[in-house]
């Protein structure tokens, strides 16, 4: 991911156009003629076949320009594009839009990006729309107007939407900060374009039109930056496309690609929405509002019917309909008519003036019961609807100086001609208004999800229990016999040992090999505690066994057994005569009364990678098609999210007599399993179904896996992730120079419960000297920002006492999207300074940010901090005198990358 060069798109102080034209109805005279409508400095036109255009003096090329270009736009005859690329970088441009199509065709995208590689220039397109920063004046495309100023920035996949959105936001008075078309996204792409935006000013929400992802690990790392800091929304089409490929197992027929994309949306905190109109209307409200802290919502209404069916709307979405105190029912029957209707929606009446409506939303704003308030005008000739909302901004103004987390306040203005003058004040004061209550709903929910979405990407998840291993050695060398005997896909009690080495319960599972062993192996096992067996078809060839009959539960005698073998043996030879037949495989009937049949799988997207499937399980999975999917890797809180997407949860919690399943025991093996494909990236596909879970625990009672995968090197983890996963390779054991020995391992988001104890065994000196700011606790908000980081750019090291299991010291690193540079910093605890802990962590460091090919480790120490200084300089550093603040050095340290 690299955002080089691409101020040079947005903020370029020359354009050169390549393909200039003046032929009506052509590209090069459209965009000619955009660019020439508002943009401030120079613009050089290109064309070797005219001496001017327009009266403009024309060039025949790069090289003969008068200056250099900050920006070039392209849209000339693709066999043109990589030379004049090369010579625009020559010259020193380093950004340039290509308009042109046709380079899959002609296989000429590998030599347009090889002509730009060596300057760094930077190419959004080709095959694109343009490029327009309204802000000042650029329009680098062939759209037939120029948006508006604004906030918003959007990133589309599809030139057409662009045109239909310029129209739609000019009506609707939508501002923009830029629109840019991707796409072929040979260089540019949403990543790139997601973290430079991050990052701008000028934009206060990210809009996307995605119709695919292509490089998904950059994707969901710049996403999940971006979305931290300002509202990332989505509009994804194909949401019905019949993508799923054909598979094996259960998992694969229920990921289809789109319930993929779900989750990778929800987990990089991107809000989708499924039409224009909710785009922007999502990014009105969430770029204006202030996050809501729940979802209990109050409606103020001068109209009954409207609140009727504002609260139809909220129900629908999933929101709550907030239960107003007695308190503030008895207040409002103190400043209302008689007939209010003395509840939730608070019906102030038709002839309700200005008054009524300040002091009926202060009333309710002070009721702890209630997150936000909905206020909704209906045109009468009792009232004036501007007056009603001029009371409605007033009352909002002091909302927001009365409480220090305001509470969200929409309004919905009805009608035509009698509303124009209120949503008018709303518009010039900075707020949203909405046309119906049903459109104010929906914004609300919008608020709630985002809201939901940012918690829990703050989240602190529970620490795994103590003894959390597994032993991926055993369960790899099950997986390596079955290769080497020719098959990828593993039998069942093959799979069962790989989940047993796991630590994921299984029932014992014996193989035989003809109906006489399997009577006399159901012989054994029957007895006091087992009362039957269940019999099953071992074969390699097929995958589903009960739908061929290849599975027989309840077997009560090894008589039962030999017959239902015999009978197995005749339906499966009639059903699929060229499977081969391994034998039988026989198993103890597990009875556990009122248990949930649960399904557990993994499955391959062909764009986000490794996904994790939950829900309800047994043979007619397909049919009931209750599941949920996440991306790996899962923590306890990511997998108790994942369960809670599914209706089967609400039954696993417990109803009438059946008490609640042990939902941990779900939880830590959704765990362990993203453990596994993480360890484990030869397992493509993976199903346990059913998995068995009561108040008892859980148990796999039938489990299959495909290990068609492409193996890793020991202690390498899967590529195949779309999020980098927790990279264990890097725990060490460190033994300092005094003989004391810590284990120094990368952080993990449940470190969180070690931070009090180490700030409070920290001088605040020593706090004061890395932070610059004195500080003696940090809230949960600023420690979850360091603990649950995102490995595909930033690290953080910190070294644990083994006899005390508290932090002694932390180093961490922060790169640019570029990854070229990175920030340090380093602190140990006071009472272990002096001891040789923070030149550990910061080897550590080193070696990290080397191995991930980072070229330049820098920081700030204080002045004062002279102890840091001086180990800066014994590791290599560069101390310089900060150019910011006198009482600051710069430290730098330049790496040697590995080859």
């Amino acid at each position: 991911m690299t955002i080089r060069n691409l101020e040079k798109l947005f903020s370029p102080g020359s354009v050169a156009l390549f393909g200039a034209s003046d032929r009506d109805g052509s590209i090069g005279k459209t965009v000619r003629d955009n660019l020439q409508g508002n943009f401030q400095g120079p613009i050089w036109l290109v064309n070797p076949g005219h001496d001017e255009i327009a009266g403009i003096r024309c060039y025949p090329d790069a090289d003969s320009l008068p200056g250099v270009p900050d920006l070039a736009v392209i849209a000339t005859p693709p066999q043109f594009v990589p030379k004049i690329i090369s010579d625009l970088g020559k010259k020193g441009t380093r950004a340039a839009v290509v308009i042109t199509a046709g380079f899959r065709e002609q296989g000429l995208t590998q030599d347009m990006l090889d002509a730009a590689k060596p300057y760094g220039l930077r190419i959004v397109g080709p095959n694109c729309f343009g490029l327009m920063v309204p802000g000042i004046g650029l329009n680098a495309s062939f759209a037939h107007t120029m948006p508006l100023k604004g906030g918003l920035a959007l990133l589309s996949q599809s030139g057409a939407i662009i045109s239909a959105i310029l129209d739609w936001s000019k009506d609707a008075g939508k501002g923009f900060s830029t629109m840019v078309s991707m796409g072929d996204m040979a260089d540019v792409d949403l990543g790139d374009m997601l973290d430079y935006l991050a990052a701008d000013s000028r934009t206060r929400a990210i809009l996307m039109y995605l119709e695919q992802v292509t490089d998904a690990r950059k994707f969901m790392s710049a996403a999940r930056s971006a979305a931290r800091v300002k509202p990332v929304i989505v509009i994804k089409s194909g949401r019905h496309a019949e993508a799923a490929k054909a598979a094996h197992s259960h998992t694969g027929a229920l990921a289809g690609s789109d319930a993929v994309y779900n989750a990778a949306f929800r987990r990089a905190g991107v809000l989708r929405v499924i039409d224009l109109e909710d785009l922007f209307d999502a990014a009105e409200i969430l770029s204006h509002l202030k996050a809501v802290h729940g979802d209990r919502l109050a409606i103020i209404t001068n109209g009954g019917g409207a609140g009727v069916l504002a609260v139809d709307r909220l129900i629908d979405f999933g929101g709550t309909l907030a239960a107003l105190s007695e308190e503030t029912n008895s207040r409002l029957g103190e400043v209302l008519p008689e007939t209010w209707s003395k509840g939730n929606p608070v019906d102030i009446i038709g002839d309700a003036g200005p008054q009524r409506y300040e002091d009926a939303m202060e009333i309710v704003l002070d009721d702890p019961g209630v997150d936000a308030v909905m206020v909704i005008n209906c045109p009468t000739a009792l009232a004036s609807s501007a007056e009603a909302a001029e009371a409605t901004l007033r009352s909002i103004d002091r909302n927001n100086r009365k409480y220090a987390h305001p509470k969200a306040i929409l309004t919905s203005w009805l009608g035509d001609g009698a509303a124009h003058e209120a949503r008018a004040l709303f518009a010039d004061a900075g707020y949203s208004t909405f046309t119906t209550p049903e459109d104010a709903v929906r914004g609300f929910s919008y608020l709630t999800r985002h809201a939901k979405d940012q918690k829990a990407l703050m989240q602190t998840p529970p620490s795994l229990p103590e003894g959390f291993h597994a032993d991926p050695q055993a369960a790899r060398r099950v997986i390596d016999e079955a290769r080497a005997a020719g098959r990828t896909l593993l039998t069942e009690p093959e799979a069962k040992q790989v989940l047993k080495a796991y630590g994921i319960p299984t029932v014992e599972t014996v193989i035989v090999t003809s109906p006489e062993e399997a009577g006399t192996t159901a012989g054994r096992i029957i007895g006091p505690d087992v009362k039957d067996v269940a019999l099953k078809i071992l074969s390699g060839d097929i995958s589903h066994k009960s739908d061929l009959g290849g599975v027989v539960l309840g077997l009560s005698s090894p008589q039962a057994v030999r017959d239902a073998a015999k009978e197995m043996l005749d339906r499966i030879s009639q059903a699929m005569p060229a499977a081969a037949i391994e034998g039988f495989t026989v198993q103890p009937m597990i009875r556990r009364p009122g248990a949930h049949e649960l399904i557990i799988g993994v499955s391959e997207d062909v764009t986000f990678g490794p996904v994790i499937m939950f829900g309800a399980g047994g043979t007619a999975v397909e049919v009931i098609r209750d599941t949920a999917m996440a991306l790996p890797p899962l923590d306890l809180k990511l997998a108790r999210d994942l369960m809670e997407e599914t209706r089967v949860f609400k039954l696993l919690r417990g109803y009438r007599d059946r008490p609640p399943a042990d939902l941990s025991a779900i939880a830590l093996t959704l765990v362990r399993i993203s453990q596994m494909i993480a360890e484990l990236p030869e397992i493509t596909e993976l199903d346990i179904n059913p998995l068995l879970a009561d108040e008892k625990g859980v148990i796999a009672l039938d489990a299959r896996i495909v290990a068609d995968g492409t193996a890793c090197p020991t202690g390498k983890l899967n590529p195949r992730f779309a999020i980098r996963p927790y990279p264990s390779e890097w725990e060490r054991m460190e033994t300092l120079p005094e003989g004391r020995t810590v284990l120094i391992r990368p952080i993990r988001p449940e470190d969180e419960r070690f931070y009090d104890v180490f700030m409070e065994k920290t001088d605040p000196e020593d706090i004061r000297m890395r932070l610059f700011v004195p500080m003696r606790r940090l809230e949960h908000e600023f420690i979850a920002r360091l603990t649950q980081i995102d490995y595909a750019r930033a690290m953080a090291f910190i070294a644990i006492d083994p006899d005390s299991n508290e932090m002694l010291g932390i180093s961490r690193l922060s790169a640019d999207p570029d990854n070229v540079r990175a920030e340090y910093a380093v602190i140990t605890r006071s009472d272990v300074k002096g001891h040789g802990l923070g030149w550990a962590l910061m080897q550590q460091l080193i070696k990290y940010a080397e191995a991930e090919k980072i070229r330049e480790l820098w920081g700030q120490v204080a002045v004062e901090n002279q102890t840091m200084l001086k180990m800066c300089r014994e590791l290599g550093f560069y101390v310089h005198q900060d150019p910011t603040d006198a009482s600051l050095r710069l430290v730098t340290l330049p790496l040697d990358m590995p080859d």
